[in-house]
């Protein structure tokens, strides 16, 4: 144990700690700094940058245009794409709606039309309640399975789920790190890291796109977190957004999301660790019967400087 007084050095910079220290990393190639081995670097903050067929079936109109005016028809009658009994299908003339819930089981789809006989809970396809408008059809529709939806009265759904996905504007990590990027950290203190709060960073994320009386929406949640800190090691992967470093956590290990340096950044170009980090959002649509799902990926970075630590006793 070393007692007396320590001085802080950091660059030309001279700070009297008055209390005594208790360990000493040994100097190393960047020079060194002496701190008190009770903080994450000599001024811990946690500021960083970041960042079934009918008997008359209708039609869709010609196109399926970005316009809120009708497009399908029933006959020569135009009908709305889109109402309460769910969205018009243009093969049989009626409206197809999802049920909710889902059957789960082959008893709960007993009565259903178009049900594989093989069919099991998990497989592709979805379960529909369908209405059938017009004059003497309306014993027509009833519960019907399909494993592709009903046609979207001429609209490109996928397109608009394309659409959909780009209007949630998705983001990568706004990083929050400690030690601060314009602090310095100590090899082999702990490094806390986390991805600040917001839609378009962690969040659940919801937008949506129409055209024709088609709408879909996209849902996005953010799968993990991938940080390569920059020294070789290996990535952590974080699946919370991690928790935020305050100063009366002192030296305690971040409890979802944290790394250890054991080298100095003197060791690499610039004399600071680049930190890149890889948000791997999920998505899933829906729209006009159909749905899917789909992955993608944002990029985002920062950087800390890293020293050896030493401790000078002054008597």
């Amino acid at each position: 144990m070393l007692r007396g007084r320590a001085a802080l050095v950091l660059g030309g910079l001279v700070l009297a700690l008055l209390a005594p220290t208790q360990s000493a990393v040994a100097d190393g190639p960047s020079g060194g700094v002496a701190c008190t081995p009770r903080k994450l670097d000599c001024d811990v903050s946690v500021e960083v940058p970041g960042k079934p067929a009918g008997t008359k079936p209708g039609k869709p109109a010609n196109g399926g245009g970005g316009g809120g005016k009708p497009t399908c028809a029933l006959g020569d009658e135009p009908v709305p794409c889109t109402s309460h009994l769910g969205q018009f299908n243009a093969v049989d003339a009626c409206y197809w709606r999802l049920k909710d819930p889902q059957p789960k089981t082959r008893a709960e789809a007993e009565f259903t039309t178009g049900l594989p006989e093989d069919w099991k809970p998990g497989d592709p396809g979805k379960f529909y309640d369908v209405t059938c408008p017009g004059a003497e059809r309306q014993l027509m529709g009833g519960s019907t399975f399909s494993e592709t939806g009903p046609d979207g009265g001429g609209v490109d759904v996928r397109a608009l789920a394309d659409q959909a996905v780009e209007a949630l504007r998705l983001e990568g990590a706004d990083i929050g790190i400690a030690p601060k990027p314009d602090g310095v950290g100590l090899v082999g203190m702990p490094v806390w890291i986390w991805n600040r709060p917001g839609e378009t960073h962690t969040g659940p994320a919801s937008a949506s796109a129409s055209a024709g009386g088609v709408t879909v929406t996209a849902k996005a949640r953010v799968r993990n977190v991938t940080y390569r800190m920059g020294d070789g090691g290996e990535p952590v992967v974080c699946t919370a957004p991690g928790t935020p470093y305050s100063k009366e956590f002192g030296m305690r290990v971040s409890p979802d999301c944290g790394y250890r340096y054991e080298r100095p950044s003197a060791t690499v170009d610039g004399g600071r660790y680049k930190i890149a980090a890889v948000t791997t959002w999920d998505i899933d649509w829906e729209g006009a019967g159909q749905s899917g799902t789909l992955t993608t990926t944002r990029n985002a970075s920062t950087s800390v400087e890293i020293r050896e630590a030493q401790v000078l006793n002054t008597r």
